[in-house]
């Protein structure tokens, strides 16, 4: 079970996370959850710029990894709307904490977030039905 949770943390690191902040600030708000926090918050806590840390939330947004608060335009929240995906995440967390310079490392030896984005736009989705 280990070696599969394992093989699963690194499918989605390497499918949704383009950078070390993308997964910090991920995490940072799976851990803090229900709080929600803005990019300038965010951007405190990564040690990045503010606009850095906008286009980190709206990407983490665009792939429903986090949401904006509902009550709250501009702040972001974990949305524990699944729990497939909160047991992912804990998973991630878990790994993450154990192994931080192995995952740090998958990341860096992805492609640029832009070759990313441009392969995602191309990716082919089964009907859901």
């Amino acid at each position: 079970m280990e070696g599969t949770r394992r093989l699963q943390v690194d499918r989605f690191i390497l499918e949704q996370i383009d950078s070390v902040p993308h997964l910090e600030a991920l995490l940072l708000l799976f851990n803090s959850q229900p709080k929600a926090r803005t990019a300038d918050e965010m951007a405190r806590s990564l040690y990045v710029h503010s606009e850095v840390a906008s286009k980190i939330l709206d990407s983490l947004v665009q792939r429903k990894l986090i949401a904006v608060s509902p009550d709250k335009p501009g702040e972001y929240g974990y949305s524990p709307d699944d729990a497939e995906k909160n047991s992912l995440m804990q998973s991630v967390d878990a790994v993450y904490r154990k192994e931080v310079i192995r995952i740090s490392s998958l990341i860096h030896s992805k492609a640029s977030a832009g070759v990313l984005d441009f392969a995602r736009a191309f990716r082919i989705k089964k009907d859901k039905q």
